[in-house]
Order: structure tokens, then sequence, then C-alpha cells
């Protein structure tokens, strides 16, 4: 595969179509900007890569258009800075989708301009469009095997995951003791939301996810209460966060994570919820009501006013954390 004579040529950015098996979707506008003031001052100092088009038109004569394989972001600079035309080199021959795509996701990986989620979306694409195995795919772009299987695992990850990860709000590394409670999305789901709100590191958030793993091995080999099991996913569930039950000899505890302040109001106000006599008594008479087994009162229910007494000092409202 040759290049039109080894030439430079400048042509119209208007006639210049982007790459359709372009890999990468996120550009960073203020990087973008700092390129078109650069481009505005010293000119495109690389050329883009382009094939020939020639469709034949309706009114006679041929309509000449060029495809970009390469140099999007320095064509949107290039636009951006009000350029008219910009250099390209043009390569010879139809380019098959298959040379387009290798073409734009090795161009990316040479300058690092390509997110994690980006490229595993492209490496998938060579693997399922065009029948690539991920050794060929290595090999063409310069990684280990290795590289390849675990980056194209990515997407195994909820689309909320995704998109942290490609804003940069994970790290790829975060990624790993994620991917690891993949059986498990509300301990997953659980685990994302502390990576975000507290910060933590991929080792801390490695050993949470370790630490999950063993105890399900335990509870598997102590043969753990089913309900017991089944109350901490049902409750965990229903607040949104981390919940173990612990039995002991006598009794047990429950734990609770929380992130922040308002999960620890939304915890609270769903146990006082539980606890207060009031609330729990209007629950039944509305499940009483919606079932038809007792008629809808015609009468207002008459406000109860709970006289302060012993029974306050064990309410939820009085504890403080």
């Amino acid at each position: 595969m040759s290049f039109h004579g080894d030439s430079i040529f400048w042509v119209e950015v208007e006639k210049i179509v982007p790459n359709p098996f372009q890999p990468r979707r996120e550009f960073d506008q203020a990087k973008l900007k700092d390129l078109s003031d650069s481009i505005r001052q010293y000119g495109v100092l690389q050329p883009l890569v382009v094939t020939q088009r020639e469709t034949p038109r309706e009114s006679g004569g041929m309509s000449v258009q060029y495809e970009l394989i390469a140099g999007e972001r320095r064509l949107r600079a290039s636009k951006l800075a009000g350029l008219a035309q910009v250099p390209v080199i043009i390569r010879d021959g139809a380019q098959s989708d298959q040379m387009k795509l290798e073409i734009a996701i090795i161009e990316n990986l040479q300058r690092e301009d390509i997110n994690a989620v980006e490229r595993a979306r492209a490496f998938k694409q060579l693997a399922e469009n065009f029948k690539l195995s991920h050794g060929q795919i290595a090999a063409k772009v310069g990684k280990s095997r290795e590289y390849v299987s675990n980056t194209i695992r990515l997407l195994l990850l909820p689309e909320d995951m995704l998109t942290a990860l490609g804003e940069g709000k994970i790290s790829e590394g975060h990624t790993r003791p994620l991917l690891m409670l993949s059986d498990r999305p509300e301990e997953q789901s659980v685990l994302f939301r502390e990576i975000l709100l507290k910060k933590i590191t991929v080792r801390d958030a490695e050993q949470i996810s370790r630490r999950i793993a063993t105890d399900r091995v335990r509870k598997k080999e102590r043969m753990y209460d089913p309900d017991i099991v089944a109350l901490e996913e049902s409750v965990s569930e229903r607040l949104g966060t981390r919940v173990r039950v612990e039995p002991t000899g006598l009794g047990g505890r429950i734990l609770i994570d929380y992130f922040s302040p308002e999960d620890i109001r939304k915890i609270l106000t769903l146990l006082e919820g539980r606890e207060n006599p009031l609330i729990a008594e209007t629950a039944d008479l509305a499940a009483d009501v919606a079932s038809g087994e007792i008629p809808m009162p015609t009468e207002p229910i008459p406000e109860v006013k709970k006289e302060s007494g012993e029974d306050d000092l064990y309410a939820v409202s009085n504890f403080s954390l």
C-alpha cells in the first residue's frame, strides 16, 4: 500500500469527512483550543492521512471527497482555527474498513489520546466485526495478548461505571476489584460508590473486594443460614449500602456502612420509620384498605400524640453518631 506519489497535498477542510471507524469519541475542548492556537500560529506541522473517493455527479464529471484515516484531532483544531486548507497525504487504493480502524487505533495508542473505554470498544470491534483473535490484535497494536484481553474485559462493567472510567472519575486500576464483584451487583455498586465518594485507592478497593470474596467462601463453608444471607442482600439493596449480619453465640450484630452525612440521615429515617408505632400502624391500615379487608374510613384519623416517657430514651432520634 503506497502513498500518493509520497507527496503532501493541500485539501479544503470541507472536503474531508471523518473516519467512520474512529474509536475516539471524547475530545478535551481545552486541549483542542490549545492545539488550534498553535496551528493558527505555526500551521499544521504533521499532515493528515486520507483516502480519495470519486463519485460521479448527476450533472456530469466527478465529485472528489477525502475520507480521514488519521488526524481527526488536527482536523477539528484546524477548523477551530479557521483554516481553509490542511496538508494531507493521500493513500492510494481503497482502504478496507478493518484497515481504517486499525490505523485509527494505532495512531491514538501511540499518542495516548484514547481512553480505556474507547480502546476496549475498538479492540472488541476488531475481534467481533473482523474476526481477529486477541493475539492478532495484540500483534497489530504492539501490545501483549493479556493486555488486549483485559482491556476488552472492561466492557463487562455496567454503563455508569464505564462512563466514570471514560471521564477519569475512576482509574483503570479501580476496575479490577469492581470486576471481581461482577456476580454480586449490589456489592459492586456499593464499592463503586465508595470509590467515587471516599476517593479510596486501588489497593484499598482490592482489599475490600477480596474480603467480600473471602467472606462469601467462609459463609458457604460454614453452611451459612440462607435466611441471613437473603436478609443481608435485602437490607443492603433497600439502604443502598453494604450491610453485614454477623451472628454470635447469643444474638449477633448488624454492620451498616455509610459514605456521607446524607446516608446517615437516610438510614436513621428508615430505621426510625420502622420503629415508630404510629407509622407502622398507619402502614398496616393502608395495606388493609388497599386489599379491601376493611372499608375506607369516612372520618379523618385523629392525630395521636405520644407523651414523653421512658420509651423515648430508646428512640433512634435520641442517639448520635
